[in-house]
Order: C-alpha cells, then structure tokens, then sequence
C-alpha cells in the first residue's frame, strides 16, 4: 500500500469537537510511560477496552495492569496490532515506532492521537476535566494554553464562581455538606459548588463562617444556634427546618463542621429527611479530629509509635451514666487518644485515665480554633492537663490529643 500522504501544520487547522462514547470499544495504547500514565485514568473511566503495547511500564501503569483496569502487552508494536481498534493513543520516545503507528492507523481509518507530533495526528487530546457531571475539554493547539483555559473554568465551576445561574442543577431536597475544621479553604470542592447551588443554608456555629459570606444575596441563612426550640429537643427543630424548607421546593444546605457523621448528628437528620421523603446528598468533611492536631504539627499516627488511634467524644464525662465509652479500654490502649468537645470535662477524663493504666506524664496537646486564625496549642500532661486548660483560659472548640505523637514533631514545629 502506499504510504498515507504527509499531513500539513496543525496551523490553521480547526479540529472538529467530539465526545468519543468508548465504553466496550477496543482502544490501544502504544507506550507505557509517562505520558500514557496520564492519559490512562481517563480512557479507563470511559469503560473503554483497553490494551497497551509496550515493552516496559511506569508502576502506575503496571499497577492498572495489574488490577485488570487494562491488557498489557509487554513487547514491542506490531503491525496488525490495530485491527478492531477504534481510537489509538500513540505515546512513545521512538519516533519511528509512532510514524509506523500512525501508518497503520491511517490505513485501518482509526483516528490517532500522537503525543509527539500533532501535526502527524488524526486526532487531538483536549486539556479536559470534569464536574458534576459536566466534562469541560479545550483545544487550542498549544497544550499548555490548553491546560490553563481548562484550569481556570473547571476551578471555577467547582467554587461557584463560574456557573450557568439560569440553569438550576439541583431540586428540592437537602444536601447534608461537612464544612471542615474552620478554615473555609478546606473545604471540599463539590461542598462549595452545592453551596453555590442553595436556596437556604442552615449552619453550625462550628461551620466556617467566611463561606457564608460569599453567598448571594437571595440564600437564605439560618443560624442552627438560633432556632427557636425548648431543652433538649434542638435537634429535632433542626430536622423540622430542613424538611420545611426542603417541602416548600427549595434546595436546602446544612452545612456542619468537621464531618457530618463524625459527632455531627448527620445521621439523624438524613434520617429525618429519608422519612419525609427528601432526596438526600450527602458530603464528606475533613474531621478535626485528624485535620487539627496535623495543622498544630501533631500526627495522630507515627511509624514505630503507634499502631492505632481512638477518636472519644467528651461531651458527657466518665461518671455521667450517658457515657457510652469504655474508658478502662481506652486508658490501657497503647495508641493516640483524641478527643473532641472534652474541654469543659478533660480533668475528669485525664484522673479516668489515669486511674485505668496511662501513665500521668503522657503527653497532652489542647489545640484551640484549630486551622483558624485564632489557632493557639497549649501542651500538658495527663496530670498536669486540667489545670493548664483552666490556667490557660482555654474554651471551645478544641480539640485534645493525648499520647507519645505529641511531642513527635516538636523539633520541626518550634524554634
């Protein structure tokens, strides 16, 4: 056959854009390098089948090989190799590998994407990126202008600053979205994109208040603290307004702190809305029982110290026959303790423990407003730490980490 006629500059060139549906489609990769380790994960969630030719891998590669996520083929390219294939990424250093690639794919009428010359390609790959089920994908002949163009819209989308106000993505309904420890940068990207999203924000004083801040006038924002209600029945009038609201067809976000089901009653109020109906969506948050002792220079878990840690509300103190901790348990672990809404009763906790096995110098960190402006550390030990949280005039939130981990770090995080 004779050979496929030389393609002109990508110059002035306008390609045609096109969604490639590949799900159960042969795709064939040529190259398993670091190119292809980029390109793979997207051509995998399109379902596509995929079979990649080459000698030797990145272990990215050989671990998606090694899932089943796709065939490799550990040898060299061989003409025929794109027989039933309906797109080829060709994506090695051998120059003469991807011409002879190309060849066959002109040949075959399978469209060709060539990492090394565009302009010898059939097809090209956008900078493409995706959210909420949205696929943003810019071509503009330069990849690097490409890769900033899908950047800066895809970012946008995702933080709400970028969106098609005329179209409404979500109805009725309740979105139950973990805001994080307090720094409103920490929050995730779908949690601000649905807070972009809502009619009415019912949120926890724990919740990052600057994020209130950004939303449009129309939102409605309700203070959960405010909610008018008689003991012990708050958050019984917290699941009536959500469902309210979400009944009179708004899209309602009840945005916490930390996480939902992390001591945040998220359960409850999914709950609540399931019954009444209410599609629900929930959110993941960053726990502050993880995220604030790292930003006050305290892991949790360290290699060779410690094999676990506990997360412990202290909400209701050991004496208090509400308590549903096995402290005895807990004192004789050798892990990190960590524990959240204990400031008020952290001297009955530490004798507790002390009382249970843990020895009394064991390294104690109170973190205050952690990952916050007002984020200050106070460091104790087990018999010291009472005192110090009432010298100190510590209040909350804060959160108290009790174990060797404490101090792990300490020559890295104090001059």
């Amino acid at each position: 056959m004779t050979a496929p006629t030389p393609h002109p500059s990508t110059e002035g060139r306008t390609p045609y854009p096109v969604g490639l549906l590949l799900a159960g489609r042969r795709v064939v990769v040529v190259g398993g390098g670091q190119v292809a380790q980029r390109r793979l994960p997207a051509l995998i969630a399109s379902g596509a089948e995929l079979h990649l030719i080459s000698p030797v891998t990145t272990p990215a590669v050989q671990a998606m090989a090694d899932t089943g996520e796709l065939t490799w083929h550990a040898r060299p390219y061989r003409d025929g190799d794109l027989a039933g294939a309906w797109y080829v990424l060709v994506a090695t250093d051998d120059q003469a590998v991807n011409t002879a690639v190309s060849a066959e794919a002109e040949r075959e009428r399978v469209f060709c994407s060539r990492s090394d010359d565009a302009a010898a390609a059939t097809a090209w790959t956008p900078a493409s990126g995706r959210d909420a089920g949205a696929t943003v994908a810019v071509l503009t002949g330069d990849p690097r202008h490409s890769a900033a163009l899908r950047d800066t819209i895809v970012d946008g989308l995702r933080d709400g600053s970028l969106a098609a106000r005329q179209y409404r993505s979500h109805g009725a309904g309740v979105a139950l979205v973990g805001g994080g420890p307090g720094d409103p940068d920490l929050i995730t990207v779908r949690g601000r994109r649905l807070l972009a999203d809502a009619d009415v924000v019912v949120a926890d004083r724990l919740a990052p208040r600057e994020l209130l801040a950004e939303l449009p006038e129309h939102v409605e924002v309700i203070d959960a603290s405010k909610i008018p209600y008689g003991r012990f029945m708050a958050q019984e009038a917290i699941n009536r307004t959500l469902v309210e609201h979400a009944k009179a067809g708004k899209f309602v976000v009840r945005l916490k702190g930390g996480d939902p089901y992390v001591f945040g009653r998220g359960g409850e109020e999914l709950l609540a809305c399931v019954e009444a109906g209410l599609p629900v969506t929930v959110v993941p948050g960053i726990s502050s029982s993880i995220s604030v002792p790292a930003a006050a220079g305290v892991p949790v878990t360290h290699r060779g110290m410690t094999h676990e840690f506990t997360v412990i509300s202290g909400h209701v103190g050991p004496d208090d026959e509400r308590s549903l901790t096995n402290w005895e348990a807990a004192a004789k672990m050798s892990g990190t303790l960590v524990l959240l809404m204990a400031v008020d009763k952290i001297g009955a906790i530490a004798a507790r423990l002390v009382e249970y096995g843990r020895p009394a110098d064991t390294p104690v960190a109170v973190v205050q407003e952690g990952t916050t402006a007002a984020q200050r550390r106070v460091d104790a030990t087990l018999g010291t730490v009472a005192a110090v949280v009432e010298a100190e005039g510590v209040k909350p939130p804060a959160v108290i980490v009790v174990g060797d981990v404490v101090n792990v770090l300490a020559a890295a995080f104090r001059p």
